[in-house]
């Protein structure tokens, strides 16, 4: 734990007056107006360069062809029933990856809506999987301001004017418009969940203006954090010597991104609220069955401020009210009509047609003068529908209800509640940005990697039952749960759900046969099981105050899998510490998998070899594409029940949730997973020397770097889950099992040093390739996860202290001088390991996680240079434009792969290493482990042989002191 400044880190990471004048910051500063002093910053007329993909290398493509052939026609497979391949190389967006993120909108798991930093709404997230990253350039916020009794003018909108498409000559929608802003005098600064930006003389040198954009993402509180709603609060300063007369104008495309704004049926109505709060709500009728989505853009009227609409207004010159003439009322005017509040609902638009609305805030502002103007935004779709068919209510209606009217409510209600949202933010950040032991540039990274949470696709349900399309759910499956059984012993495959049954071929015949003789038992509809039993024996009951819903969120935008666990074994962290409540929730899902099984058959694409979806035992990859919780493992490249990683994961996360939170009832309930998923783990250790071995395959996270024998990555994660599944069963009253996990972990211990540990680092693996002796950058993965649970650690002091400054030394400091994070794999010559893809790059979350590692190890100073390389490389005005999209990695000459990855919320793990939870820091400082009876006998085999092969026991669940189900 760090105690002392890190004077070698600090920086003064673009303090506020390199981009605002002093005297702006001293006339914003009231009301919140002032950017803060530590935060992300970038001027508005930056130039967003387009982002550089990585690429494989030809030895790469030819060792992947027939794995990338079989992808290719899974994908157009999956394209026939119009769903989304989880993984797709193939299919490309029309917009190109640029850097110009920003700040999302809103809280967690209700659709999500991003914007850039030179204030363009993109990155449209509405429904579960889908994404689209273009800008829809008519969403704007503009000003208009009138001095000299309207002899001096100034209008713009908000944000630079250099897109495509804006200023064409003629047109009636919003190249029409005038796109004044330069932005050279503008600025944004960003500190997740709120954003700043500052007009500083632009386009009005007399005016100062500040757009601070506000979300509710409070940690801890599990309502405000789920709301569809983002406020934007307009700080005005009128430095000149006359009054002017200042009107703000929001516009909004009744659009979820794309063209849907040409589908049709959409209605715009204007509203007038309670408590001087104004707008308009934009019906949109979605396409594909899709629920209905219904925006709320609005204002709050005070004693200085007037606010008017514009319910309808289009896009070219067959609307009755065009953009421009719109536009021409605003230069004119500065407000609407007030009639327009009695306009009632407009006629639905017709396919093709384009319907926007607009809000204008009025006000005067006083020679020297200063006033605020707040406007919000909600979005409500209330129902989530997931492809295969089933549908759920989302957090927030368990507090505002189903109605398309509810997005009314919610701007509403953001509107008068952003301040107190402010003040549990800044409670909730002060401490960590006045922790002088930081780096600057650290603090604000921190907290801007939380962007994830909200743009990384998050589902967040009310936890009741799902609601059944029966077209989707028993419409296409033509056979009843009675003839199951029979189609399994006469040899048929159940169909899956919607899907025509595989052909089986005679090159398939031996591997099915293999398959069936491994499931070994009945055939059951998992669909149906499984369902019944969410909707008849809910985890919680809707009324217990611990039901805080189910939470999903994709690995990343182009890998759609929901909670991804080898991923989320990094980024959980993040969720532990501010939302604990919904991860002790993912893991009670992951445990209620373990002891479940999938017996429909799937292709695994890297050796096209047939096998069951979930195996009993074996913790799930993932929680499903199109069907969560019902259809787990939708990954299909490698057959993950033989996976080394994924049972030490779990049983390492949830020891650690059980030790942070000292949740007697969670552990209890998850520990006949636990056991399940430990006892599985036996079948790899085939010399019975305690340690598990991986099979020549690509079996964990790195599934492009082939693993040989014993590994340092897996044999490191599996001594630890030993270590933690022991202290865990010791807590819990199950002596039996504790017994038989630390003499385990006491032979794995030794088996795996003597054969991986030379002198400096542990090897790659065992066996006898190229790349054997590499220098893994994560080899000590299992260590973090000990220290950061408070369990003794794994090695001698001197080794793990000795492989971290070899880590650092090699895969940080000798790639581009540490300055753009850790390289997975180097040679001891000191080359990176170029033996596949995945070697040679550079993992953003998997550097942090070292960084974490090395804090806990007492390496303060090499922590922060080594994940100050993904600040540098990611997010700095010299690095590769990443912010707000960090992707999984980037090669070493900067071109990522999987923009807005999960893995990256690991810098999380960094806080924790530093300032560790109440419940491990106070605990007795006794090695558990040690208190583990293990005979006398049993200790002298051990010592005097090395390794000692243990009988085979019986199942876990015999030996428990308690009964209870997951």
């Amino acid at each position: 734990m760090v105690t002392g400044p890190l004077f070698h880190c600090r920086r003064h990471s673009w303090p506020p007056e390199e981009f605002v004048s002093r005297s702006t910051l001293q006339l914003l500063d009231f009301d919140g107006g002032a950017p803060p002093r530590l935060a992300w910053r970038r001027r508005l007329n930056s130039h967003a360069n387009k982002l550089k993909e990585f690429s494989v290398t030809f030895i790469e493509a030819m060792r992947m062809m027939t794995l990338g052939l079989r992808l290719w026609s899974y994908v157009r497979e999956e394209a026939s029933h119009g769903r989304k391949a989880p993984i797709d190389p193939f299919t490309r967006e029309s917009c190109k990856p640029s850097a110009s993120q920003g700040v999302p909108l809103g809280g967690m798991g209700s659709g999500s809506i991003s914007r850039g930093f030179r204030g363009e709404f993109k990155h449209w997230q509405i429904h579960p999987g889908s994404c689209d990253m273009s800008p829809i350039m008519a969403n704007q916020f503009s000003i208009f301001i009138s001095r000299d009794g309207g002899n001096k003018k100034f209008s713009s909108v908000l944000a630079p004017g250099h897109h495509e498409g804006i200023k064409k000559v003629g047109d009636h929608g919003i190249s029409s418009w005038d796109w004044n802003l330069g932005g050279q005098h503008s600025t944004y600064h960003a500190l997740f969940p709120r954003a700043w930006t500052v007009y500083d003389g632009e386009p009005d040198p007399d005016l100062k203006i500040s757009c601070r954009q506000i979300s509710p993402f409070i940690p801890h509180d599990y309502r405000e954090s789920s709301l569809p709603a983002c406020v934007f609060v307009y700080t005005l300063v009128n430095t000149g010597r006359e009054r002017a007369k200042v009107s703000l104008l929001m516009t909004w495309m009744n659009s979820i991104g794309g063209v849907s704004q040409h589908n049709g049926g959409h209605v715009n109505e204007p509203f007038i609220g309670d408590d001087g709060v104004s707008g308009v709500l934009l019906y949109h009728k979605t396409a594909k069955d899709y629920p209905p989505v219904t925006f709320a853009i609005a204002a709050c009227e005070t004693q200085n401020v007037n606010v008017t609409v514009l319910p309808n207004f289009g896009l070219s010159a067959e609307n009755s009210v065009t953009a421009r003439d719109m536009w021409a009322v605003m230069v004119q005017d500065g407000q609407f009509d007030q009639n327009n509040f009695s306009a009632g609902p407009s006629m639905p638009s017709s396919p093709g047609d384009t319907l926007c609305a607009a809000v204008a805030a009025s006000t005067w502002v006083e020679p020297h003068g200063k006033c605020t103007v707040a406007f919000a935004l909600s979005w409500s779709s209330p129902k989530v529908k997931f492809q295969k068919g089933c549908t759920y209510n989302r957090r927030y209606t368990k507090f505002y209800g189903t109605s398309e009217r509810s997005a009314m409510d919610l701007v509403h209600d953001a509107l008068k509640k952003y301040k107190w949202w402010e003040e549990e933010i800044e409670k909730w950040q002060y401490p960590i940005l006045k922790d002088v032991r930081l780096p600057e540039w650290y603090k604000f990274t921190l907290f801007n990697e939380l962007y994830f949470l909200v743009a990384g696709g998050t589902i967040w349900t009310d936890g009741g039952a799902p609601a059944f399309d029966e077209k989707e759910s028993i419409g296409k499956n033509s056979k009843s749960v009675k003839n199951a059984n029979r189609d399994s012993k006469s040899g048929h495959k159940k169909l899956n759900k919607g899907a025509p049954t595989p052909e089986f071929t005679s090159e398939d015949s031996e591997q099915r046969n293999v398959d069936e003789k491994i499931v070994g038992q009945p055939f059951v509809d998992y669909d149906t099981e499984i369902r019944y039993n969410q909707s008849v024996n809910p985890p919680n009951s809707p009324d217990d105050p611990d039901n805080v819903g189910k939470f999903l969120y994709l690995e990343g935008i182009e890998y759609i899998m929901w909670c991804t666990y080898d991923v989320h074994f990094y980024a959980s962290f993040a969720l532990l510490d501010l939302f604990p409540k919904i991860e002790l929730s993912i893991q009670r899902d992951f445990a209620r998998a373990v002891l479940n099984e999938d017996r429909r058959k799937i292709k695994f694409l890297a050796d096209g070899n047939w096998g069951i979806r979930k195996v009993k035992g074996a913790v799930a990859h993932d929680l499903g594409t199109h069907d969560p919780w019902n259809e787990v493992n939708a990954y299909n490249i490698h057959d993950t029940s033989k996976w080394k990683d994924l049972n030490p994961k779990f049983v390492l996360q949830v020891y650690r949730d059980f030790a942070a939170t000292g949740d007697m009832v969670f552990g209890r309930e998850v520990w006949p997973a636990v056991c399940a998923a430990m006892d599985y783990m036996n079948q790899f250790d085939r010399d019975g020397d305690g340690l598990i071995e991986n099979d020549g395959f690509p079996d964990q996270t790195y599934d492009a770097w082939t693993v040989h024998g014993i590994s340092a990555y897996c044999g490191c994660l599996w001594l630890a889950s030993l270590q933690a599944a022991a202290t865990m069963a010791h807590r819990l009253g199950d002596h039996a099992y504790a017994e038989k996990c630390m003499i385990k972990f006491l032979m794995a211990k030794n088996a795996l040093e003597s054969k991986l540990w030379n002198g400096s680092y542990f090897n790659y693996d065992s066996g006898n390739s190229n790349n054997s002796k590499s220098i893994q950058a994560d080899q000590l993965a299992g260590q973090w996860y000990a220290a950061s649970s408070g369990l003794p650690s794994l090695f001698d002091e001197s080794k793990i202290s000795s492989a971290l400054q070899k880590v650092f030394d090699f895969n940080v400091m000798r790639v581009r001088g540490g300055r753009i994070g850790a390289v997975n794999g180097m040679h001891p010559n000191g080359k990176v390991d170029e033996s596949c893809m995945q070697s040679r790059e550079i993992w953003t979350g998997v550097t942090y996680a070292l960084a974490a590692t090395m804090i806990l190890a007492g390496m303060e100073e090499q922590a922060f240079t080594t994940a100050e390389g993904i600040f540098t490389a990611g997010w700095s005005e010299e690095g590769y434009g990443y912010w707000f999209q960090t992707p999984e990695g980037w090669t070493t000459d900067g071109h990522y792969r999987s923009l807005v990855y999960m893995r990256p919320l690991a810098i999380w793990a960094m806080q924790w290493a530093l300032s560790p939870p109440k419940a491990i820091v106070e605990a007795p400082k006794v090695n558990v482990m040690e208190r583990i009876y293990i005979s006398p006998l049993t200790m002298r085999s051990i010592h005097e042989n090395g390794v000692r092969r243990i009988a085979p026991k019986g199942s876990c669940f015999s030996n428990t002191v308690f009964h209870c189900e997951c």
